[in-house]
């Protein structure tokens, strides 16, 4: 996998009109987000920076997982 790169805003205008270029931009950052979360986890001491960072990437890869799980227009579960 190769590092991670920002998000454009050419990125967000084509991901806006194009559902397949949006599912991928959704998939390639949740797996650049899973990445990181995996060496934080070694990192991490229970109540370090780390633990807080480690726990904020979680957070975040579950609104991603939404996100791509309802980046074909239907409506979210919750």
């Amino acid at each position: 996998m190769s590092p991670f790169s920002p998000v454009t805003d050419a990125d967000l205008t084509r991901a806006r009109t194009d559902p397949l270029f949006r599912q991928r931009l959704l998939e390639r950052n949740m797996e650049a987000l899973l990445t990181g979360i995996k060496k934080l986890r070694g990192l991490a001491t229970p109540a370090g920076a780390d633990a807080n960072r480690l726990r904020e990437g979680v957070e975040l890869a579950v609104r991603l997982a939404e996100l791509i799980q309802n980046a074909d227009g239907r409506a979210p579960l919750s």
